[in-house]
């Protein structure tokens, strides 16, 4: 990658400026569930070097930069759970934490049919700023806590919690909530059961069953990396966004997920 460097970048100093915020979250660090929550595309703050990246301020609001309602939702779903909650401060067109280094859109140029100009031509040592001081750290802070579980032997469930649009690219996605699993279906099926019993029970739930997308520990990150690999039970939930814009929608979905997790968890081990 080469050509102009992103407004403000300048090589050899670092990308984030010591008022810029630090690039992790941790709530609840003690929590007691089995559950640990991750949230990868919970803010939208962009590093004052990288300006706004050529994007208005009504492009950084849309869903190209962020998961509208995630980070709320899961926050939500922490306080519940008493469960540790990582959330991404910065947005995913700075650098996408849930795409492993070398997808073509860790650092992406054009999201959905948005040209983002400040991603156009980075140069290789802000691809590693990059790198180095938004993705490492925050997958670091991941990987120490559940180092630190499994040395104490602690049960973990890795749920990664993100929010999908209701239109992509002119196809609707009737799904309320998806469910994505790759080689380890055990937790998936046991929630998709769970969530479709509610469906039928008059929950008025449409399950998708990797659907709106399917997980790929070719490209994806977080659930394949600190979930599949180290053989925990895991999910990625896709729950579209158009239902937890708003702090109703927000609060009805971590209770129902709050009431949901759990109770998927508890028929997987019944059925053991």
């Amino acid at each position: 990658m080469s050509g102009n460097r992103a407004a403000g970048f300048v090589p050899g100093e670092p990308l984030l400026s010591a008022d810029d915020p630090h690039p992790v979250e941790v709530l609840r660090p003690q929590g007691r569930s089995v559950f640990v929550l991750t949230c990868e595309h919970a803010g939208r703050l962009l590093p004052r070097r990288l300006g706004s990246l050529g994007l208005a301020e009504n492009e950084l609001q849309r869903h190209i930069a962020w998961d509208i309602g995630a980070a709320a939702v899961a926050t939500r779903l922490a306080e519940a759970l008493d469960a540790c909650l990582f959330l991404q401060r910065y947005s995913r067109l700075v650098v996408d934490c849930n795409r492993a280094t070398h997808a073509d859109d860790f650092i992406t140029a054009l999201s959905e049919a948005t040209r983002v100009p400040g991603n156009l031509s980075v140069t290789r040592e802000e691809v590693d700023a990059r790198t180095h001081e938004v993705y490492h750290p925050y997958h670091s802070a991941i990987r120490e806590a559940l180092d630190g579980r499994d040395r104490v032997q602690c049960k973990t469930v890795l749920v990664s919690v993100h929010s999908c649009t209701p239109v992509f690219h002119g196809e609707h996605r009737p799904w309320h909530v998806g469910v994505l699993y790759e080689h380890d279906a055990r937790y998936a099926t046991a929630l998709l059961d769970v969530l479709n019993d509610a469906a039928h029970g008059g929950g008025d739930i449409l399950v998708g069953d990797n659907r709106p997308y399917r997980l790929d520990s070719r490209r994806d990150y977080a659930v394949p990396v600190h979930g599949q690999a180290r053989g925990y039970l895991h999910v990625e939930l896709e729950i579209r966004q158009d239902l937890i814009e708003d702090a109703q929608g927000q609060a009805q979905w971590a209770e129902r997920l709050a009431r949901i997790l759990p109770l998927a968890l508890q028929r997987l081990v019944e059925d053991e």
